[in-house]
């Protein structure tokens, strides 16, 4: 492992570890993981399909908004890798996306042209429960290595403990809540997600750095900065105008 990726999962796990102890807003936690997945494997984006309370999937995060439109048609078509991984509740290794297309006929040919070429899906857990997966999608044909599906599994683990920390694992009932409070924070983010790139004529990912960053530099909550993006009790030009300490927003290449 170089000395920059050594650093980058360090960085990954103690910005995890610091979170949980001092209080974490979900969908930020795990939109940051996605991120980190894209950031420290050999992927170009990854997304995170979540399971409410009567099995159906949704997705709570993805590292770019093509990665969530893919994800979305997974969802739609009922079928694609990370479909397969949650039901078996095991990864799901497809390092060339074209030759697979037999396999998956709705899913394929719209991953192909959204750019991606593999993918890889490994299953959230939490003991014998699987709450849902983590979708590792490459832009070239070829598969992951046993250290970054390693990596990525661990990644996965920690997205399942942000979710349920150990002391409800057993509680179905505050499992179910756990897991209906990220999703209707998801439906929330997307939400103020959509209102700013319509009034600021912005593309989903810049709308979300823009969102993300201002309940940053606040320190709020993300999910709370949404709701008050949508309820208006924010003004969604304060929130397109913030440039915080770093300058304007950076726009996202992912």
């Amino acid at each position: 492992m170089s000395v920059d990726r050594e650093r980058g999962v360090t960085r990954a796990f103690v910005s995890v570890a610091n979170s949980l102890a001092e209080g974490y807003d979900v969908v930020d936690l795990l939109n940051g993981l996605t991120g980190d997945c894209a950031e420290l494997l050999d992927v170009a984006s990854a997304g995170l399909l979540l399971a409410d309370p009567l099995g159906v999937l949704h997705v709570v995060a993805a590292s770019s908004e093509r990665t969530r439109n893919l994800e979305i048609l997974q969802l739609q078509r009922a079928q694609g890798p990370c479909l397969d991984c949650f039901r078996a509740g095991r990864l799901v290794r497809v390092p060339d996306l074209a030759a697979a297309e037999r396999r998956w006929p709705q899913f394929v040919p719209p991953a192909l042209e959204a750019g991606f070429a593999s993918v890889h899906a490994l299953p959230m857990r939490l003991r014998d429960t699987v709450l849902g997966t983590l979708g590792l999608f490459g832009s070239r044909v070829g598969a992951l290595s046993d250290d970054d599906l390693s990596l990525g599994q661990a990644l996965a683990h920690v997205a399942s403990v942000a979710l349920v920390q150990e002391k409800v694992a057993a509680d179905k009932a505050v499992l179910a809540e756990q897991l209906q409070t990220a999703l209707t924070s998801r439906v929330a983010l997307e939400q103020a997600k959509g209102f700013l790139a319509q009034r600021g004529g912005l593309d989903m990912d810049d709308a979300f750095a823009r969102l993300r960053r201002y309940a940053r530099d606040h320190n709020e909550r993300l999910t709370d900065v949404a709701r008050a993006v949508t309820s208006r009790a924010l003004d969604a030009q304060r929130v397109l105008e913030h440039r915080g300490a770093a300058g304007p927003p950076p726009t996202r290449t992912r």
